[in-house]
């Protein structure tokens, strides 16, 4: 059993605010570390607080420059592995290159397996994250893995922000996400619908859309789930489908609003009500430009899992009872 003044959290500058928050939550200042460049493009690190013996956690999310962000993560892990650090928890609430999961074409780098390899080989011991891609990634790494779901909190949400919830239907945009979906859709005791998308011809140019396999979206609440937004065609081919299938209104719940290539505006005239996502990103660039941006706050989750980690608790427990009775926090 570790005691309690030897949590320590570190901090690169991918997400500060939800470091800040996080530490924060659990009462603890964040250690001083001073992560920049040299000219040439090298990524320095200074530790400014002795981490030796202590139980010592990076937060650290895979966005922004996501190459550059990882780097800062590996070295951060090994300066406090040489620091004689007691163990080193990577939180990661979005993995780096989680979509390759697979090789899915001949040639095709398994780069999420490479990324569980550095963190491995940098000096981590175990890995804190939030909604996998594939939760399989899991199996990548030879260390201990939490996968948190952001699930509960998507659920508070929609009863107590989504009026006529009660005659919904919860909505996957493809097969991957069915099984995200369907557990979702029982949770809530509603319906469940599947759409695929394909293209109209065989050119790589050819325009898509989308078709409804399972399920039938006329005159219902329509909650679309999902893990990951980054471009928004998907969303926006599905608010299309949904709509010209007689659904009353749609509403977006997605993970990780990654929405790098996406026209925020664009997304304000999609006919959704709300596009909901987590600050597993930073969303305050984002929500300035796009009036139905929605965040919901996850630091609390995390805290709680470092909490339980660093005294050897139950993470399992964080999504019964803990998830149920805690309230949802919209930034």
């Amino acid at each position: 059993m570790y005691h309690n003044n030897s949590i320590r959290i570190l901090a690169g500058n991918s997400h500060p605010e939800l470091a800040q928050a996080v530490a924060e939550r659990l009462n603890v200042p964040l250690v001083p570390v001073t992560v920049k460049k040299f000219s040439n493009g090298e990524t320095s690190v200074k530790i400014s607080e002795s981490v030796r013996d202590e139980d010592v956690f990076i937060i650290q999310s895979g966005c922004g420059d996501v190459n550059d962000n990882f780097m800062e993560l590996l070295i951060l892990i090994s300066a406090c592995k040489t620091a004689s650090a007691r163990r080193i928890t990577a939180v990661i609430p979005c993995f780096p290159y989680a979509r390759m999961d697979k090789k899915d074409k001949s040639r095709a780098p398994i780069t999420a397996k490479l990324v569980a390899n550095m963190l491995v080989v940098a000096g981590c011991d175990h890995v804190i994250t939030m909604d996998l891609h594939a939760s399989q990634i899991q199996g990548f790494f030879d260390i201990p893995v939490d996968n948190l779901w952001s699930e509960p909190l998507m659920i508070s949400y929609i009863k107590r922000n989504i009026p006529g919830w009660e005659n919904g239907i919860v909505v996957s945009p493809d097969a991957g996400g069915a099984k995200r979906a369907t557990a979702m859709a029982d949770k809530l005791g509603i319906e469940f619908a599947l759409t695929h998308r394909k293209r109209e011809g065989k050119a790589e140019t050819a325009p898509e859309r989308m078709e409804i396999l399972v399920g039938d979206v006329k005159d219902k609440v329509v909650i679309l789930v999902d893990d990951m937004i980054d471009t928004g065609t998907t969303l926006s081919l599905a608010a299309r489908t949904l709509n010209e299938n007689g659904a009353r209104s749609v509403h977006a719940l997605i993970s990780h609003g990654l929405l790098s290539e996406t026209s925020m505006s664009a997304i304000d005239s999609l006919s959704i009500e709300r596009l909901v996502v987590t600050n597993t990103i930073p969303q305050k660039q984002h929500q300035e430009l796009c009036s139905k941006l929605v965040t919901i706050d996850i630091s609390p989750t995390i805290a709680e899992s470092i909490r339980r980690t660093h005294n050897g608790e139950s993470i399992s427990l964080l999504f019964g009872e803990w998830a149920e009775t805690s309230s949802v926090a919209v930034i």
